[in-house]
Protein backbone atom coordinates (compact mmCIF):
# COMPACT_ATOMS: atom_id res chain seq x y z
CA UNK A 1 0.00 0.00 0.00
CA UNK A 2 2.78 2.44 0.95
CA UNK A 3 4.66 2.37 -2.34
CA UNK A 4 1.54 2.28 -4.54
CA UNK A 5 -0.10 5.32 -2.91
CA UNK A 6 3.16 7.29 -3.00
CA UNK A 7 3.56 6.60 -6.71
CA UNK A 8 -0.05 7.63 -7.39
CA UNK A 9 0.56 10.94 -5.58
CA UNK A 10 3.81 11.51 -7.52
CA UNK A 11 2.11 10.81 -10.88
CA UNK A 12 -0.70 13.22 -10.04
CA UNK A 13 1.61 16.09 -9.02
CA UNK A 14 3.99 15.64 -11.97
CA UNK A 15 1.24 15.04 -14.54
CA UNK A 16 -0.37 17.45 -16.98
CA UNK A 17 -3.55 17.53 -19.05
CA UNK A 18 -7.21 17.91 -18.18
CA UNK A 19 -7.86 18.09 -14.43
CA UNK A 20 -11.08 16.02 -14.56
CA UNK A 21 -9.24 13.12 -16.26
CA UNK A 22 -6.43 13.40 -13.73
CA UNK A 23 -8.98 13.15 -10.87
CA UNK A 24 -10.54 10.00 -12.36
CA UNK A 25 -7.14 8.35 -12.87
CA UNK A 26 -5.95 9.29 -9.38
CA UNK A 27 -9.11 7.95 -7.74
CA UNK A 28 -8.77 4.65 -9.69
CA UNK A 29 -5.11 4.35 -8.59
CA UNK A 30 -6.02 4.91 -4.93
CA UNK A 31 -8.95 2.46 -5.13
CA UNK A 32 -6.64 -0.24 -6.50
CA UNK A 33 -4.02 0.27 -3.76
CA UNK A 34 -6.56 0.31 -0.91
CA UNK A 35 -8.29 -2.84 -2.19
CA UNK A 36 -4.90 -4.57 -2.52
CA UNK A 37 -4.29 -3.62 1.13
CA UNK A 38 -7.58 -5.31 2.11
CA UNK A 39 -9.47 -2.18 3.08
CA UNK A 40 -13.18 -3.01 3.04
CA UNK A 41 -14.68 -2.64 -0.48
CA UNK A 42 -17.61 -0.47 0.66
CA UNK A 43 -15.28 1.85 2.56
CA UNK A 44 -13.01 2.18 -0.48
CA UNK A 45 -15.87 3.19 -2.77
CA UNK A 46 -17.38 5.57 -0.20
CA UNK A 47 -13.99 7.24 0.20
CA UNK A 48 -13.51 7.38 -3.60
CA UNK A 49 -16.88 9.06 -4.05
CA UNK A 50 -16.12 11.71 -1.41
CA UNK A 51 -12.67 12.43 -2.85
CA UNK A 52 -14.03 12.78 -6.40
CA UNK A 53 -16.94 15.03 -5.32
CA UNK A 54 -14.73 17.31 -3.25
CA UNK A 55 -12.03 17.45 -5.95
CA UNK A 56 -14.50 18.69 -8.58
CA UNK A 57 -16.44 21.00 -6.25
CA UNK A 58 -13.85 22.73 -4.04
CA UNK A 59 -11.63 25.61 -5.12
CA UNK A 60 -8.11 25.78 -3.66
CA UNK A 61 -6.80 29.00 -2.07
CA UNK A 62 -4.47 31.26 -4.09
CA UNK A 63 -0.99 29.79 -4.48
CA UNK A 64 -2.17 26.18 -4.37
CA UNK A 65 -2.80 24.17 -7.54
CA UNK A 66 -5.90 22.02 -7.95
CA UNK A 67 -3.71 18.90 -8.08
CA UNK A 68 -2.07 19.82 -4.77
CA UNK A 69 -5.52 20.47 -3.30
CA UNK A 70 -6.61 16.99 -4.45
CA UNK A 71 -3.71 15.45 -2.50
CA UNK A 72 -4.85 17.39 0.59
CA UNK A 73 -8.42 16.09 0.09
CA UNK A 74 -7.17 12.49 -0.05
CA UNK A 75 -5.06 13.06 3.06
CA UNK A 76 -8.06 14.38 5.02
CA UNK A 77 -10.34 11.54 3.90
CA UNK A 78 -7.77 8.85 4.78
CA UNK A 79 -7.15 10.41 8.20
CA UNK A 80 -10.91 10.39 8.78
CA UNK A 81 -11.12 6.74 7.66
CA UNK A 82 -8.45 5.70 10.17
CA UNK A 83 -9.92 7.48 13.17
CA UNK A 84 -9.53 11.26 12.89
CA UNK A 85 -6.92 13.90 13.60
CA UNK A 86 -5.96 13.21 17.20
CA UNK A 87 -4.12 10.37 18.90
CA UNK A 88 -6.28 8.10 21.09
CA UNK A 89 -6.13 8.66 24.84
CA UNK A 90 -3.92 6.02 26.49
CA UNK A 91 -4.07 7.26 30.10
CA UNK A 92 -6.38 5.35 32.48
CA UNK A 93 -9.33 7.46 33.61
CA UNK A 94 -9.35 5.69 36.99
CA UNK A 95 -7.47 3.00 38.90
CA UNK A 96 -7.45 0.10 38.80
CA UNK A 97 -8.05 0.24 35.02
CA UNK A 98 -8.99 -3.18 33.64
CA UNK A 99 -8.21 -3.98 30.00
CA UNK A 100 -9.54 -7.22 28.56
CA UNK A 101 -7.75 -8.37 25.39
CA UNK A 102 -9.77 -10.44 22.89
CA UNK A 103 -9.09 -11.93 19.47
CA UNK A 104 -8.58 -15.17 17.56
CA UNK A 105 -5.61 -17.51 17.99
CA UNK A 106 -2.42 -16.24 16.37
CA UNK A 107 -3.37 -12.57 16.51
CA UNK A 108 -0.61 -11.85 19.04
CA UNK A 109 -2.69 -11.22 22.17
CA UNK A 110 -0.24 -12.65 24.69
CA UNK A 111 2.77 -10.79 23.26
CA UNK A 112 0.64 -7.63 23.09
CA UNK A 113 -0.29 -8.05 26.77
CA UNK A 114 3.43 -8.03 27.60
CA UNK A 115 4.00 -4.97 25.40
CA UNK A 116 1.16 -3.09 27.09
CA UNK A 117 2.60 -3.99 30.51
CA UNK A 118 5.95 -2.48 29.52
CA UNK A 119 4.30 0.59 27.90
CA UNK A 120 2.26 1.46 31.01
CA UNK A 121 5.03 0.44 33.42
CA UNK A 122 7.46 2.86 31.77
CA UNK A 123 4.91 5.62 32.29
CA UNK A 124 4.82 5.10 36.04
CA UNK A 125 1.86 2.73 36.46
CA UNK A 126 1.87 -0.47 38.52
CA UNK A 127 0.76 -3.14 36.05
CA UNK A 128 -0.65 -6.63 36.56
CA UNK A 129 -1.15 -9.38 33.95
CA UNK A 130 -3.81 -12.09 34.21
CA UNK A 131 -3.54 -15.33 32.21
CA UNK A 132 -6.93 -16.99 31.51
CA UNK A 133 -5.91 -19.17 28.55
CA UNK A 134 -6.23 -22.75 29.82
CA UNK A 135 -6.46 -24.24 26.29
CA UNK A 136 -3.12 -23.41 24.69
CA UNK A 137 -0.12 -25.31 26.08
CA UNK A 138 2.49 -22.85 27.24
CA UNK A 139 0.18 -19.81 27.42
CA UNK A 140 0.54 -19.55 31.22
CA UNK A 141 4.35 -19.80 31.11
CA UNK A 142 4.64 -17.37 28.19
CA UNK A 143 2.63 -14.63 29.92
CA UNK A 144 4.44 -15.19 33.23
CA UNK A 145 7.80 -14.76 31.46
CA UNK A 146 6.58 -11.60 29.71
CA UNK A 147 5.36 -10.19 33.05
CA UNK A 148 8.85 -10.72 34.52
CA UNK A 149 10.49 -9.02 31.52
CA UNK A 150 8.12 -6.05 31.76
CA UNK A 151 8.41 -5.77 35.56
CA UNK A 152 4.69 -6.46 36.02
CA UNK A 153 2.74 -8.48 38.61
CA UNK A 154 1.25 -11.79 37.42
CA UNK A 155 -1.75 -13.99 38.18
CA UNK A 156 -2.74 -17.19 36.46
CA UNK A 157 -4.09 -20.71 36.91
CA UNK A 158 -3.16 -23.62 34.64
CA UNK A 159 -6.66 -25.11 34.62
CA UNK A 160 -10.23 -24.23 35.56
CA UNK A 161 -13.00 -21.93 34.33
CA UNK A 162 -11.39 -18.97 32.45
CA UNK A 163 -14.22 -16.62 33.51
CA UNK A 164 -13.65 -17.31 37.21
CA UNK A 165 -9.85 -17.19 36.78
CA UNK A 166 -10.24 -13.72 35.29
CA UNK A 167 -12.45 -12.63 38.19
CA UNK A 168 -10.03 -13.96 40.83
CA UNK A 169 -7.04 -12.48 38.98
CA UNK A 170 -8.49 -8.97 38.75
CA UNK A 171 -9.50 -9.06 42.41
CA UNK A 172 -6.09 -10.36 43.55
CA UNK A 173 -4.01 -7.88 41.53
CA UNK A 174 -6.19 -4.95 42.59
CA UNK A 175 -5.60 -5.90 46.23
CA UNK A 176 -1.84 -5.86 45.52
CA UNK A 177 -2.02 -2.27 44.24
CA UNK A 178 -2.12 -2.82 40.46
CA UNK A 179 -3.23 0.37 38.68
CA UNK A 180 -3.53 -1.19 35.21
CA UNK A 181 -4.73 -4.81 34.96
CA UNK A 182 -4.45 -6.53 31.58
CA UNK A 183 -6.48 -9.73 31.12
CA UNK A 184 -5.15 -12.04 28.39
CA UNK A 185 -7.92 -14.29 27.03
CA UNK A 186 -7.83 -17.48 24.95
CA UNK A 187 -8.01 -17.53 21.16
CA UNK A 188 -9.24 -20.47 19.09
CA UNK A 189 -9.49 -21.44 15.43
CA UNK A 190 -11.55 -24.09 13.70
CA UNK A 191 -15.14 -24.94 12.89
CA UNK A 192 -17.43 -23.70 15.64
CA UNK A 193 -14.52 -22.64 17.85
CA UNK A 194 -14.95 -18.92 17.29
CA UNK A 195 -18.54 -19.12 18.56
CA UNK A 196 -17.29 -20.68 21.80
CA UNK A 197 -14.58 -18.04 22.06
CA UNK A 198 -17.06 -15.18 21.61
CA UNK A 199 -19.48 -16.66 24.16
CA UNK A 200 -16.65 -17.02 26.69
CA UNK A 201 -15.68 -13.42 26.04
CA UNK A 202 -19.27 -12.26 26.63
CA UNK A 203 -19.47 -14.11 29.97
CA UNK A 204 -16.05 -12.85 31.07
CA UNK A 205 -16.91 -9.24 30.26
CA UNK A 206 -20.12 -9.58 32.23
CA UNK A 207 -18.23 -11.06 35.21
CA UNK A 208 -15.22 -8.73 35.47
CA UNK A 209 -16.80 -5.57 33.96
CA UNK A 210 -13.62 -4.34 32.21
CA UNK A 211 -13.06 -0.64 31.63
CA UNK A 212 -11.79 -1.40 28.17
CA UNK A 213 -12.38 -4.30 25.76
CA UNK A 214 -9.48 -4.36 23.29
CA UNK A 215 -9.65 -6.34 20.05
CA UNK A 216 -6.17 -7.54 19.00
CA UNK A 217 -5.98 -8.12 15.24
CA UNK A 218 -3.29 -9.41 12.91
CA UNK A 219 -2.47 -6.83 10.20
CA UNK A 220 -2.69 -9.56 7.53
CA UNK A 221 -6.19 -10.69 8.49
CA UNK A 222 -7.72 -9.08 5.40
CA UNK A 223 -11.36 -8.58 4.46
CA UNK A 224 -12.54 -10.96 7.21
CA UNK A 225 -11.39 -8.45 9.84
CA UNK A 226 -14.46 -6.22 9.67
CA UNK A 227 -16.95 -9.07 10.04
CA UNK A 228 -15.01 -10.61 12.91
CA UNK A 229 -14.81 -7.23 14.67
CA UNK A 230 -18.59 -6.86 14.36
CA UNK A 231 -19.17 -10.28 15.94
CA UNK A 232 -16.89 -9.50 18.88
CA UNK A 233 -18.50 -6.09 19.24
CA UNK A 234 -21.98 -7.62 19.58
CA UNK A 235 -20.80 -9.88 22.40
CA UNK A 236 -19.02 -7.14 24.36
CA UNK A 237 -18.77 -3.61 22.94
CA UNK A 238 -15.21 -2.96 21.83
CA UNK A 239 -13.61 0.26 23.00
CA UNK A 240 -10.31 0.04 21.13
CA UNK A 241 -8.29 -2.01 18.65
CA UNK A 242 -4.62 -2.99 18.55
CA UNK A 243 -3.19 -4.00 15.17
CA UNK A 244 -0.22 -6.37 15.40
CA UNK A 245 2.52 -7.30 12.90
CA UNK A 246 2.43 -3.96 11.10
CA UNK A 247 6.16 -4.34 10.40
CA UNK A 248 6.11 -7.40 8.18
CA UNK A 249 3.29 -6.75 5.74
CA UNK A 250 2.32 -4.14 3.17
CA UNK A 251 -1.32 -4.95 3.92
CA UNK A 252 -3.20 -4.10 7.09
CA UNK A 253 -6.11 -2.19 5.61
CA UNK A 254 -8.57 -4.88 6.69
CA UNK A 255 -7.66 -4.58 10.35
CA UNK A 256 -7.46 -0.81 10.20
CA UNK A 257 -10.86 -0.48 8.54
CA UNK A 258 -12.42 -2.53 11.35
CA UNK A 259 -12.81 0.83 13.09
CA UNK A 260 -15.69 1.57 10.74
CA UNK A 261 -17.43 -1.70 11.61
CA UNK A 262 -17.38 -1.11 15.37
CA UNK A 263 -16.85 2.57 16.06
CA UNK A 264 -13.81 1.57 18.15
CA UNK A 265 -10.53 3.35 17.42
CA UNK A 266 -7.17 1.82 16.63
CA UNK A 267 -5.24 2.63 19.81
CA UNK A 268 -1.85 0.97 19.34
CA UNK A 269 0.04 -0.79 16.57
CA UNK A 270 2.65 -3.49 17.05
CA UNK A 271 5.71 -2.86 14.90
CA UNK A 272 7.89 -5.86 15.81
CA UNK A 273 8.40 -8.81 18.15
CA UNK A 274 10.28 -6.96 20.92
CA UNK A 275 8.36 -5.78 23.98
CA UNK A 276 9.16 -2.13 23.31
CA UNK A 277 7.87 -2.32 19.73
CA UNK A 278 4.40 -0.94 20.43
CA UNK A 279 3.41 2.59 19.45
CA UNK A 280 0.36 4.77 19.97
CA UNK A 281 -1.52 4.93 16.69
CA UNK A 282 -1.63 8.40 15.16
CA UNK A 283 -3.88 8.49 12.04
CA UNK A 284 -2.28 11.69 10.79
CA UNK A 285 1.28 10.33 10.97
CA UNK A 286 0.19 6.97 9.57
CA UNK A 287 -1.44 8.56 6.51
CA UNK A 288 1.52 10.90 6.01
CA UNK A 289 3.76 7.81 6.03
CA UNK A 290 1.56 6.09 3.43
CA UNK A 291 1.61 9.12 1.15
CA UNK A 292 5.31 9.91 1.45
CA UNK A 293 6.16 11.63 4.74
CA UNK A 294 8.47 14.44 3.67
CA UNK A 295 6.66 15.48 0.51
CA UNK A 296 3.15 15.35 1.94
CA UNK A 297 4.03 17.28 5.12
CA UNK A 298 5.69 20.04 3.11
CA UNK A 299 2.73 20.26 0.76
CA UNK A 300 0.21 20.29 3.61
CA UNK A 301 2.15 23.01 5.43
CA UNK A 302 2.10 25.11 2.26
CA UNK A 303 -1.64 24.56 1.77
CA UNK A 304 -2.33 25.40 5.41
CA UNK A 305 -0.28 28.59 5.09
CA UNK A 306 -2.06 29.61 1.89
CA UNK A 307 -5.48 29.02 3.48
CA UNK A 308 -4.55 30.98 6.61
CA UNK A 309 -3.11 33.82 4.50
CA UNK A 310 -6.36 33.93 2.54
CA UNK A 311 -8.38 34.08 5.79
CA UNK A 312 -6.12 36.85 7.07
CA UNK A 313 -6.44 38.75 3.80
CA UNK A 314 -10.24 38.53 3.98
CA UNK A 315 -10.20 39.75 7.59
CA UNK A 316 -7.91 42.64 6.61
CA UNK A 317 -10.21 43.47 3.71
CA UNK A 318 -13.21 43.59 6.08
CA UNK A 319 -11.28 45.93 8.38
CA UNK A 320 -10.28 48.23 5.50
CA UNK A 321 -13.94 48.42 4.45
CA UNK A 322 -15.00 49.30 7.98
CA UNK A 323 -16.61 45.95 8.81
CA UNK A 324 -15.05 45.54 12.25
CA UNK A 325 -16.57 43.27 14.90
CA UNK A 326 -15.43 40.37 17.08
CA UNK A 327 -16.15 37.81 14.34
CA UNK A 328 -13.64 39.55 12.06
CA UNK A 329 -11.06 39.78 14.86
CA UNK A 330 -11.56 36.07 15.67
CA UNK A 331 -10.91 35.14 12.03
CA UNK A 332 -7.82 37.33 12.08
CA UNK A 333 -6.51 35.73 15.30
CA UNK A 334 -7.21 32.19 14.08
CA UNK A 335 -5.27 32.83 10.86
CA UNK A 336 -2.39 34.43 12.77
CA UNK A 337 -2.02 31.34 14.98
CA UNK A 338 -1.54 29.13 11.92
CA UNK A 339 0.95 31.37 10.16
CA UNK A 340 3.73 31.82 12.69
CA UNK A 341 5.94 34.94 12.98
CA UNK A 342 3.60 37.88 12.43
CA UNK A 343 6.22 40.23 11.01
CA UNK A 344 6.49 37.84 8.03
CA UNK A 345 2.73 37.33 7.84
CA UNK A 346 2.04 41.02 7.33
CA UNK A 347 4.47 41.08 4.39
CA UNK A 348 2.51 38.29 2.68
CA UNK A 349 -0.74 40.21 2.34
CA UNK A 350 -1.40 41.53 -1.19
CA UNK A 351 -2.97 44.73 0.15
CA UNK A 352 -1.89 48.31 0.52
CA UNK A 353 0.65 48.52 3.40
CA UNK A 354 -0.99 48.91 6.79
CA UNK A 355 0.04 51.81 9.04
CA UNK A 356 3.21 51.20 11.06
CA UNK A 357 1.32 51.44 14.38
CA UNK A 358 -1.09 48.66 13.35
CA UNK A 359 1.79 46.52 12.07
CA UNK A 360 3.61 46.90 15.40
CA UNK A 361 0.46 46.09 17.40
CA UNK A 362 -0.24 42.95 15.36
CA UNK A 363 3.38 41.79 15.55
CA UNK A 364 3.27 42.11 19.35
CA UNK A 365 0.42 39.59 19.60
CA UNK A 366 2.17 36.59 21.10
CA UNK A 367 0.77 33.05 21.14
CA UNK A 368 -0.43 33.36 24.75
CA UNK A 369 -2.32 36.59 24.10
CA UNK A 370 -3.92 35.19 20.92
CA UNK A 371 -5.03 32.09 22.86
CA UNK A 372 -6.59 34.24 25.61
CA UNK A 373 -8.35 36.56 23.18
CA UNK A 374 -9.79 33.66 21.18
CA UNK A 375 -11.12 32.10 24.43
CA UNK A 376 -12.68 35.46 25.35
CA UNK A 377 -14.41 35.80 21.96
CA UNK A 378 -15.68 32.19 22.20
CA UNK A 379 -17.39 33.15 25.48
CA UNK A 380 -19.36 36.04 23.94
CA UNK A 381 -23.00 35.96 22.87
CA UNK A 382 -23.97 36.46 19.21
CA UNK A 383 -25.12 39.99 20.06
CA UNK A 384 -21.77 40.82 21.68
CA UNK A 385 -19.85 39.40 18.70
CA UNK A 386 -21.70 41.67 16.28
CA UNK A 387 -21.84 44.73 18.52
CA UNK A 388 -18.98 44.78 21.08
CA UNK A 389 -19.98 48.30 22.25
CA UNK A 390 -22.70 46.75 24.45
CA UNK A 391 -20.12 44.95 26.62
CA UNK A 392 -20.25 46.66 30.02
CA UNK A 393 -18.53 45.77 33.32
CA UNK A 394 -21.14 43.11 34.17
CA UNK A 395 -20.74 41.42 30.78
CA UNK A 396 -16.95 41.63 31.11
CA UNK A 397 -17.08 39.69 34.39
CA UNK A 398 -19.28 36.99 32.81
CA UNK A 399 -17.04 36.69 29.74
CA UNK A 400 -13.87 36.53 31.87
CA UNK A 401 -15.37 33.80 34.04
CA UNK A 402 -16.51 31.79 31.02
CA UNK A 403 -13.14 32.03 29.26
CA UNK A 404 -10.86 31.43 32.24
CA UNK A 405 -9.31 34.91 31.88
CA UNK A 406 -9.47 38.19 33.80
CA UNK A 407 -11.54 41.32 33.34
CA UNK A 408 -8.27 43.11 32.45
CA UNK A 409 -7.74 40.64 29.58
CA UNK A 410 -11.25 41.38 28.29
CA UNK A 411 -10.59 45.13 28.56
CA UNK A 412 -7.36 44.74 26.59
CA UNK A 413 -9.17 42.93 23.76
CA UNK A 414 -11.91 45.60 23.69
CA UNK A 415 -9.22 48.31 23.53
CA UNK A 416 -7.68 46.50 20.53
CA UNK A 417 -11.11 46.34 18.89
CA UNK A 418 -11.67 50.08 19.41
CA UNK A 419 -8.21 50.94 18.04
CA UNK A 420 -8.80 48.72 15.01
CA UNK A 421 -12.20 50.29 14.39
CA UNK A 422 -10.81 53.83 14.69
CA UNK A 423 -7.94 52.95 12.35
CA UNK A 424 -10.37 51.47 9.80
CA UNK A 425 -12.50 54.62 9.96
CA UNK A 426 -9.46 56.84 9.34
CA UNK A 427 -8.25 54.68 6.47
CA UNK A 428 -11.68 54.66 4.85
CA UNK A 429 -11.85 58.46 5.11
CA UNK A 430 -8.33 58.84 3.69
CA UNK A 431 -9.11 56.48 0.77
CA UNK A 432 -12.24 58.52 -0.10
CA UNK A 433 -10.16 61.70 -0.08
CA UNK A 434 -7.53 60.15 -2.36
CA UNK A 435 -10.19 58.94 -4.78
CA UNK A 436 -11.69 62.45 -4.95
CA UNK A 437 -8.22 63.76 -5.78
CA UNK A 438 -7.93 61.17 -8.56
CA UNK A 439 -5.18 59.17 -6.79
CA UNK A 440 -5.36 55.35 -6.91
CA UNK A 441 -5.35 54.15 -3.28
CA UNK A 442 -5.31 50.42 -4.14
Amino acid sequence: MLEGVRKAVERLLKGSGAYEKAVDQFVRDIQRELLKADVNVRLVFDLSRRVRERALREEPPPGVSRREWLVKILYEELVSLFGGESEPEWRPRKTPWVMMLVGVQGSGKTTTAGKLALYYGRRGYKVGLVSTDTYRPGAYDQLKRLAEQAGAMFYGERSGDPVEIAYRGVKELASRGAEVIIVDTAGRHGEGEEEKLIEEMRLMAKRIKPDEVVLVMDAAMGQRAGKLAERFHKAAPLTSIIVTKMDGTARGGGALSAVAATGARVKFIGTGEKLEELELFNPRRFVARIMGMGDIEGLLDRVKTAMAAQDLEEAADDILKGRVNMRVIYRQLKALRKLGPLSKVLQMLPLAPLPAKVTEEAASLGEEKIRKWMAIIESMTYEELDNPEIIDRRRMRRIALGSGTTVEDVKELLAYYKALKAMAKRMRRDRRLLRRLGIDAG
